[in-house]
């Protein structure tokens, strides 16, 4: 019978320390699914970015999807462009109200032109971070960040 105490006891002791390690593991596992889902956003952008060519006036772009004005603010304007993203990495078209995320948004990606652009290439700062209703990076849950150099 005491045999039986001391096996249920130490059955015990090692149940709760696997237990008191779950809700770690259960963070880092979330952490790591934004994380994976953040580069998949930033990749986004970069391919768009890239993919429109800045062609002589009266031309079309050729950027695709919603959020292809990005194009034109690579030497026009010096604040921010900023995006939001569900939880699956779409795209939320947010063009009337920039500054509040929506209610669907997961991500806020942000992005920035350096400047002084030249005639060929534009470096950009990406910033990716979660959750999209916070816009202080010292309080988000996580970012990724990236600098992409885009042939113009």
């Amino acid at each position: 019978m005491v045999e039986m105490v001391v096996a249920l006891g130490v059955a015990a002791f090692a149940l709760l320390a696997v237990m008191g390690i779950l809700p770690v593991g259960l963070k880092t596992q979330q952490a790591s699914v934004n994380q994976t889902k953040a580069n998949g956003v930033l990749a986004q952008i970069v391919d768009d970015l890239r993919a429109d060519v800045r062609l002589p006036p009266g031309q079309a772009s050729k950027a695709q999807g919603d959020w292809s004005n990005l194009h034109g603010h690579w030497v026009a304007v010096a604040t921010p462009d900023t995006l939001y993203f569900t939880a699956e990495a779409n795209y939320i078209n947010n063009s009337l109200n920039a500054a509040t995320a929506p209610a669907t948004a997961v991500f806020r990606a942000t992005i920035t032109y350096l400047f002084p652009p030249t005639a060929t290439t534009s470096i950009a700062k990406i910033t990716v971070s979660w959750p999209a209703a916070q816009s202080d990076l010292t309080k988000v849950a996580g970012s990724v960040d990236m600098f992409a150099a885009v042939n113009r």
